[in-house]
């Protein structure tokens, strides 16, 4: 399929490339090819370059460049932050707190983490996928020694309680961890302020180019090296940097900090927009989440009667991307856990549909997917021998 005229709103699973960023990168795959621990003159200009992005991502969310470790994707930054947390503090206990629809990158290591013996409490969200504070606060135990709570869900666009969740961590002496992919770059964040020890994001998700990921450890924190191997990100993550893929994210992270706010009015406006024409033209469909704290260009929303797979498919013949969820659970073709952990039951929950909207997304693109969207409801649901309309 030619990418002209093509409705691209699944920017919550990877963006598209910002021109500047792509310009950042060239240099470092052209010219600056070097292996950035080299000690020769290719070897310190890569060097230079890693260093100008650390300073650049630690900006982004008010850490020390220090505190900065690059990864390869969301996915490593959590599993590092879980696996090195939790070894680094077993001496204490091997109890650990998270919730029901973080990730499944933190929760498919907690698993792994039961088979060594650690146990987990798996905490609820009420049916707008908010962690009440307060059963966080009920679940430490004398042997817990991490709860990581997810900064946004990345399927209905909740953003939690984190500063709350990280006072009741920091008074109980708890190690706190946040999976911020479906933050960073996209709204406000300072690590500082919302009192994290660790906190995971990505270049993908704010115009960055995919491979290219950190994770912040604040200093004193004892974290266990994931990778074995070399000397790389003071011994902490072993392997050569990728280096045009980390100077993208350093570029893609000082644009984010730039644009944000203008970016995320336009956001609002349009994510408002596609749900309003969408509720008034589509019977029985509900928005998933909450308005009052919810990402800025996120619309989940749920069709009674159909599945969402038949409704991704119908708009991409008319050139709309879109999502039934998180994409690394989507070809699984199971239910989403997030949208059962909020109430929804299974038939509707299969009928669900993220919309996620972009900086480069438009009034008019909106405009056609409510044009063409209520059509394609109406022929799926007549085909559905759920549906008694």
């Amino acid at each position: 399929m030619e990418n002209q005229n093509l409705i691209y709103l699944d920017n919550a699973s990877s963006t598209k490339v910002d021109d500047r960023v792509i310009e950042e990168m060239l240099p470092f795959i052209r010219d600056h090819y070097g292996n950035p621990s080299s000690v020769h003159q290719a070897g310190a200009d890569a060097r230079e370059g890693l260093d100008t992005s650390r300073k650049r991502v630690a900006h982004l969310i008010g850490s020390s460049p220090e505190e900065i470790y690059f990864t390869s994707c969301g996915s490593e930054s959590n599993n590092f932050a879980l696996n090195g947390l939790a070894e680094a503090n077993q001496g204490k206990g091997k109890h650990i707190i998270s919730s029901v629809i973080e990730h499944i990158s933190i929760l498919n290591p907690l698993k792994e983490l039961n088979k060594k013996g650690y146990e987990t409490t798996i905490l609820p969200v009420d049916k707008e996928g908010f962690i009440n504070p307060e059963d966080v606060k009920n679940a430490i135990r004398p042997d817990t020694v991490l709860i990581s709570i997810m900064h946004a869900n990345n399927e209905i666009g909740t953003i939690q309680k984190i500063k709350e969740i990280s006072q009741i961590a920091r008074g109980a002496g708890i190690t706190f961890h946040s999976d911020g992919v479906a933050t960073a770059g996209i709204i406000p964040v300072n690590v500082n302020d919302l009192g994290v020890d660790a906190f995971s994001f990505s270049s993908q998700q704010m115009y960055g180019p995919k491979g290219a990921a950190a994770l912040y450890v604040k200093k004193g924190i004892r974290i266990k090296p994931f990778i074995l191997g070399g000397v790389q990100e003071k011994g902490r993550r072993s392997g050569t940097e990728n280096v045009p893929g980390i100077a993208g994210f350093g570029k893609a992270c000082e644009i984010a900090e730039l644009e944000m706010n203008p970016i995320n009015e336009k956001l609002v406006k349009l994510r408002d927009k596609l749900f309003k024409g969408i509720a008034d033209n589509i019977k029985e469909v509900t928005l998933n989440g909450t308005m009052e704290k919810r990402l800025p260009g996120n619309v989940h929303v749920s069709f009674k009667y159909i599945e969402g797979e038949s409704i991704v498919l119908f708009l991409n013949m008319q050139k709309i991307m879109v999502a039934t969820g998180s994409s690394c659970a989507s070809q699984a073709l199971k239910v989403s856990h997030v949208c059962t952990s909020i109430g929804l039951d299974q038939a509707t929950a299969q009928g669900s549909i993220l919309f996620s909207i972009g900086k480069f997304n438009t009034e008019a693109e909106i405009e056609r997917v409510i044009e063409v969207l209520p059509p394609i409801i109406d022929r799926l649901r007549k085909m559905s021998p759920l549906y008694k309309g």
